[in-house]
């Protein structure tokens, strides 16, 4: 199982009064690193996988620790955790670098592919369900299952 490891950077406003992470900055982070996934790591040059819309029908955030700024990016692991027909679940965890680094965010989106010309939720492709598989974590191989870095 591969993980989409995505670096990102912290901004200065991205803090609130008390010079931590605000909470609601944390959803545009795992944007980000949904979007670098879905869109940059489409499968086929040209293809037109993910690129015909998607919208989010669901956000789960457990915020495990105040993240303070700093000028090293945190690390953002995304992996799939469910495929439907028209729906996919994405976790990742907000964390430092490193072998054992300290998880500041565990989170889940769910996503729907959606056809923007007709407006309405369209199902999963044969391609898109093909990518996806090669990011499927469903919680029983257990913590020792290889990562790669895509």
């Amino acid at each position: 199982m591969a993980r989409h490891i995505y670096h990102c950077p912290l901004r200065w406003s991205d803090m609130d009064a008390f010079g931590h992470v605000n909470n609601a900055v944390f959803v545009r982070y795992l944007e980000e690193a949904r979007i670098d996934f879905m869109f940059r790591l489409a499968p086929g040059d040209g293809s037109p996988s993910f690129q015909g819309g998607s919208v989010v029908a669901r956000h789960e955030i457990d915020y495990k620790r105040p993240l303070v700024h700093r000028h090293e990016p945190v690390i953002i692991e995304s992996w799939v955790t469910k495929i439907g027909a028209a729906s996919l679940t994405i976790s990742y965890e907000i964390k430092d670098p490193g072998e054992g680094g300290q998880v500041y965010v565990s989170a889940s989106t769910i996503v729907v592919p959606f056809d923007l010309a007709a407006g309405r939720p369209r199902r999963i492709t044969a391609e898109e369900k093909a990518f996806l598989q090669k990011y499927v974590d469903d919680g029983t191989l257990g913590a020792g299952a290889e990562r790669a870095a895509a």
